[in-house]
């Protein structure tokens, strides 16, 4: 059992440096402001970084927020 969680976590450490690679490669780390909407679309680039090299293209669509009250 032992190999298996030791090669699980190396997958998710090998998956983690890929996705801040990317995160790297699109200039988030420079260029990220650093409020929530920033650091949290940095953080999913770090995590869901890798799926766009192996082809699949994740977005978010028909987010709409709601605007405040004046």
């Amino acid at each position: 059992m032992r190999g298996i969680g030791g090669l699980l976590t190396l997958i998710v450490i090998i998956w983690l440096i890929v996705g801040a690679i990317a995160a790297g490669q699109r200039g988030y780390y420079s260029n990220t402001d650093p409020d929530c909407a920033g650091i949290g679309t940095l953080a999913l680039t770090v995590v869901a970084g890798p799926l766009n090299y192996m082809g699949v293209n994740p977005a978010i669509e028909g987010c709409d927020i709601r605007q405040p009250s004046p």
